[in-house]
């Protein structure tokens, strides 16, 4: 607390000695630019006699004076010679000869009386005006330096002043029960607030708060939101600010925007800063010497000091996140500075669905919604893509005036983040969409007979965005990991939609609608060889670069046997998964011909219908009702 008092003190006395100053330049302004440039200010006039004064006008030495004339009975005169010698003399009011002589000398006379001070007062207030305008511009830039209640300093127009904004826990509605899906991550910064709130809980057994808590993750999984659910819960300051807010343009500003934002972090223990986006700011450090400043390595340097430095920094917790780990500078991410590195990941079924929850809390949902299964059918979806499936689907609901969201809604909403919205714009002719049906017709076909392959959840041959229809399948669960056997089906999926177009319409008449399926089976089966060692002739090997690419390149270089090898292999692959494919689309022709005789009906049939007709059961529902 005295350590707060005296800073206080200490800027209290620093904002008296900046008010002073900037009176004594507003005096010093005003004297300089005050009628003959401050001439009657700055020396005693001389006193004349009228008979002498009278003399100086004949002979032509005196050019300019002022005649009050605010008494009854007198004058009082106040002019400069030609020399630049300031006089003064008293007048009898002679009826106007006095001002005859000075008239008829050329000399230039101003009338002055009691009632027009003010007026003249005004009139030099008005040449000043300029000169205040800037004065109060200087003056607002001063008191930005200094902030609300900060320290001053910060250099001209603020620029060195810290832009963190911070928070107070009342302001920030959010709190941990807001953050779902992510609940490890969840759990290890519930334990920092926990020790803001308790800390002796802690300090008992020796344990030490972490300086430094550094967020990763994928853009969208929940970063800025866990550190609004802090601030929200942690009821110390909570300052915020972004990486890109320190850089500057000016050399040395980033790391003064450092220094005074630790500054009031300080004056606020304890309490959390938090730096979005750190990447920023907190780059790797070139080794090749340089002939100049770099202003960004100045302020990692000022922020390495400050969160570790010689200067203890006690009750100062510095939260980061980034999606970029690999390009933080070493000395940043040691221990003592950022202690504690917690992964954001994307969220798991069970999370997704507890996501979907969070966000659909105040949409009122009609009672066919079953979040299990939207969940189900977005893996890889972050938080921020859940919550903006969810508001698709309630504008969605809203456009066709409903009082509920329905699980079409939810369904459409979630197509159209996948695959972009329906270009119903799009006419296909008969015979491209008949092309399209056996394409897709081909794909599910496969999907239901080769094994560990997903169910299939929905096909369609409406256009969208990227494709002109598709095969949508939903994993029961989150694969960590796939087997060889998973990874062939999959290849064997992509390849049905050519083989399909192949048989039914021979080779000469196979279309560019299986350019991404072509691309998809190629990059497995390269990473079946390349990256997981699953060719028999290469054995227990990985030819990836260090960058991670496809680059067949390691520390010793690759043979041409070698490459060749790793060519034959994946042509192999392809080729033998191929033959298979069309193996199985030539022996179920007519379940094929089912599918798209549906499909050219219904433009959109479920998995369970789909299955139906491959059984050979037939489907009865109305055209309108879409799914």
């Amino acid at each position: 607390m005295s350590t707060l008092c005296y800073a206080e003190k200490k800027r209290l006395n620093k904002n008296s000695r900046n008010t002073l100053i900037w009176l004594s330049v507003f005096l010093l302004m005003f004297f300089v630019f005050y009628p003959f440039n401050g001439q009657y200010l700055s020396s005693s006039p001389k006193e004349f006699s009228y008979s002498r004064f009278i003399n100086y006008v004949r002979n032509g030495d005196i050019k300019e004076v002022i005649v009050d004339v605010s008494k009854s009975d007198s004058c009082k005169i106040l002019g400069r010679t030609v020399g630049g010698k300031m006089f003064t003399t008293i007048t009898p009011l002679d009826n106007g000869k006095t001002f005859e002589t000075l008239i008829d000398n050329n000399v230039d006379v101003q009338i002055s009386s009691g009632e027009s001070g003010w007026n003249s007062f005004f009139s030099h207030l008005v040449t000043l005006l300029p000169v205040l305008l800037i004065l109060c511009l200087m003056i607002y830039s001063s008191r930005q330096m200094r902030g609300k209640g900060g320290a001053g300093g910060g250099g001209p127009l603020g620029l060195g002043k810290s832009r963190a904004r911070m928070f107070q826990d009342k302001k920030i509605k959010v709190r941990f029960s807001d953050v779902a899906g992510i609940d490890e991550a969840k759990a290890e910064l519930e334990e920092i607030v926990d020790f803001l709130k308790n800390p002796k809980k802690f300090q008992r057994l020796g344990g030490k708060i972490p300086k430094g808590v550094l967020l990763v993750g994928a853009p969208g999984n929940g970063k800025t939101l866990l550190a609004r659910a802090i601030a929200g819960e942690a009821s110390v300051p909570f300052f915020s600010i972004s990486g890109s807010d320190f850089v500057e343009v000016f050399v040395g500003v980033g790391a003064s925007r450092v220094r005074d934002m630790f500054e009031h972090a300080k004056k606020s223990c304890p309490c959390i800063v938090f730096i979005d986006e750190i990447d920023a700011v907190g780059r790797q450090r070139d080794s090749v010497m340089r002939s100049g400043n770099d202003e960004r390595e100045q302020t990692l340097n000022q922020l390495l000091v400050e969160m570790d430095g010689f200067e203890e920094n006690q009750g100062v917790i510095v939260l980061a996140a980034t999606n970029r780990p690999d390009v933080l500078d070493h000395a940043l991410l040691r221990p003592g500075r950022f202690d504690r590195r917690i992964e954001v990941q994307y969220p798991d079924m069970n999370g997704r669905e507890k996501i979907l929850k969070v966000h659909a809390k105040d949409v009122p949902l009609d009672s066919d919604v079953d979040l299990r299964v939207i969940a189900q059918g977005t893996p890889g979806f972050s938080g921020a893509e859940l919550a903006n499936l969810v508001n698709e689907a309630a504008l969605l609901a809203a456009r066709y005036e409903k009082t509920t969201v329905s699980m079409h809604d939810l369904e459409m909403a979630k197509d159209k983040v996948l695959m972009g919205s329906e270009m119903k714009s799009v006419m296909m002719d008969d015979s491209e969409k008949k092309m399209t049906a056996f394409h897709e017709a081909g794909h599910a076909l496969v999907a239901l007979l080769v094994p560990s392959a997903a169910k299939i959840h929905k096909v369609t041959i409406i256009p969208r965005a990227h494709s002109l229809g598709m095969v949508m399948r939903l994993p029961e669960k989150d694969k960590l990991s796939e087997s060889k056997l998973e990874l062939l089906s999959d290849i064997k999926i992509a390849m049905g939609g050519r083989v399909a177009e192949e048989i039914f319409f021979g080779r000469d008449h196979v279309t560019t609608g299986a350019s991404a399926d072509i691309k998809n089976a190629t990059d497995i089966a390269k990473k079946m060889i390349i990256n997981w060692g699953m060719s028999d002739k290469l054995g227990f090997r990985s030819f990836v670069d260090t960058n991670g690419g496809y680059i067949v390149s390691t520390s010793d270089k690759l043979s041409e046997r070698t490459s060749e090898i790793i060519d034959t292999e994946i042509k192999s692959i392809m080729d033998t998964c191929y033959e298979e494919v069309i193996k199985l689309i030539t022996e179920n022709r007519d379940k094929i011909e089912s599918i798209v005789e549906y499909l050219l009906i219904y433009e959109t049939l479920t998995g369970d219908e789909v299955r139906k007709i491959f059984n050979g059961e037939e489907i009865n529902r109305t055209i309108e009702a879409n799914v």
